[in-house]
């Protein structure tokens, strides 16, 4: 199975995906109970990957905080206001195995779900949680030196960092899991990164479950970082991420890892064997809305850019069309899928949906749709599955004013994909709320005719038009775009 230079993922709430499926079954769903017609939709819109949020075994202890906890429970009331306690499974990130949970219908109904996705040519993407397990883990009883302990002073003087665990041979105090800038998550016990049976163990988990997919997302990834390890914790670790990711690759060649990371330690994951990191400072500098920070962030070197991970929304951010408003949204999705990277979407977004879902829930309310939003990303996904923007070469363009004083040019990011011979891509953005004018320089080698068109494949008034090459080559493309305009040309050569 080839993954393409810049692939597609597709990111499902598999407990939300089950429980609505078991809504129109009238009976609980397994993964097994997906249909293929299902699988075939997704296969259609491009995906080249397809990631199963929360699949792993949770626990009882882990549930019962989820449910009982004032702040989370007012937060899952604000998105069911029906909300009762089965809604409330616990967070798929407050694991006590790498075992398929027995609702979903265990490793044997992941297994075949995996071979259906790869028959429609796509590949399987789990979660690994690397900073900690829940507090009914079973190493807290069989392996408690794998953690970090703490003190009953500890726990006095921070009851928001330490935890009081039971266990047959008495109870213990542990450190919550929790990253330096933050309390601890009251769901979960840290691991002990300083130390190598730690370490070891965990890369056991990780050489099993690459038996099981073909890549995870890696939550929370640069918390193991030794740097940051030791200013969560006041001591030091070893490097895990690099003999970790080369010994799953020496068993499984391709496996694919993708980091959740912040702080602008993008790079420091990719060098410690990373295929991508969460882009983060994009999606933040796209929500501000100017396009001068977005286009200088596109300034970054090739080889950088083609290993971040862009995205719009995900199960931690709000929601896309909640955040962005119409066409800002629709901008704002041009310049991240439309870039170089992997192109990373969200169960619901392409529907609209408003509402964040907390992996806590196994149950999301009732959303109608944003036709008019979902007809924009059909056509943005039928683009994306172009072999162009797939495996091509993208350059970022320069813009410059169209008239002296003129400084509606710095509102654009412009940009060309060339593919084979004389395949190309012109995407060009208004960033901004103001009308803006421009010329940008467009590369035209190969296209030795009198005339260029400009067809627009977004489509709207005034979707194509032709240049005189002569013109082209003097001053540019002249373009002029309402607030947050979009143009997505496809390049050809005219007589």
């Amino acid at each position: 199975m080839t993954t393409p230079r810049y692939p597609s993922l597709y990111q499902i709430n598999t407990r939300i995906w089950l429980t609505d499926l078991s809504r129109s079954l009238g009976r609980k769903a397994t993964l097994d109970d997906i249909p293929d017609a299902e699988l075939d939709r997704v296969a259609r819109m491009g995906f080249d990957f397809v990631w199963l949020l929360s699949v792993w075994q949770t626990g009882t202890v882990a549930q019962q905080i989820s449910r009982t906890n004032p702040e989370w429970r007012h937060e899952f009331q604000d998105t069911l206001p029906d909300l009762q306690d089965d809604d409330i499974g616990g967070s798929g990130f407050a694991i006590t195995g790498y075992t398929v949970s027995k609702a979903l219908g265990g490793d044997e109904a992941l297994a075949r779900v995996r071979e259906r996705l790869h028959r429609r040519g796509m590949r399987l993407m789990l979660d690994f949680v690397p900073n900690h397990t829940a507090p009914d883990h079973p190493w807290v009883t069989d392996h408690p030196g794998y953690f970090v302990a703490g003190t009953v002073s500890d726990l006095a003087r921070e009851p928001h960092n330490y935890t009081r665990v039971h266990g047959p041979r008495g109870d213990r105090v542990l450190a919550l899991g929790r990253d330096p800038y933050f309390a601890g998550w009251p769901d979960t016990v840290q691991l002990d990164y300083s130390k190598s049976a730690t370490q070891e163990a965990m890369v056991g988990e990780l050489l099993r479950i690459a038996a099981q997919c073909d890549g995870l997302r890696c939550d929370m990834a640069m918390l193991v970082l030794p740097e940051v390890f030791e200013r969560t914790w006041g001591r030091r670790a070893p490097l895990f991420w690099p003999d970790a990711i080369r010994r799953v690759r020496e068993k499984v060649p391709g496996f694919c890892f993708m980091a959740e990371v912040y702080w602008d330690l993008e790079s420091t994951m990719q060098h410690q064997g990373f295929d991508y990191a969460y882009d983060k400072r994009l999606y933040d500098r796209l929500r501000e809305g100017h396009a001068r920070p977005v286009r200088e962030h596109l300034y970054a070197g090739l080889d950088y850019q083609r290993r971040l991970a862009r995205f719009m929304e995900n199960h931690d951010e709000p929601r896309a069309a909640a955040t962005f408003a119409r066409p800002m949204h629709e901008a704002a999705a041009i310049i991240t899928y439309l870039s170089p990277g992997l192109r990373f979407f969200h169960h619901g977004q392409f529907e609209g949906h408003r509402k964040r879902i907390s992996p806590h829930l196994i149950r999301a309310p009732r959303e109608t749709t944003d036709e008019a939003l979902q007809q924009f990303y059909e056509r943005l996904r039928a683009m994306l599955q172009h072999p162009v923007f797939r495996d091509g070469e993208w350059r970022l363009l320069e813009c410059v004013p169209a008239w002296e004083h003129n400084w509606t040019w710095d509102c654009f990011v412009a940009w060309v994909w060339k593919g084979a011979a004389s395949d190309r891509r012109l995407v060009a953005v208004n960033y901004a709320a103001n009308q803006s004018q421009c010329y940008v320089r467009v590369p035209l080698q190969n296209l030795d005719k009198r005339s260029v068109r400009f067809a627009d494949l977004m489509g709207g008034v005034g979707a194509g038009f032709d240049r005189a090459r002569s013109d082209l080559d003097a001053r540019g493309l002249y373009l002029d775009m309402p607030a947050w305009g979009c143009h997505v040309f496809d390049v050809t050569a005219v007589e």
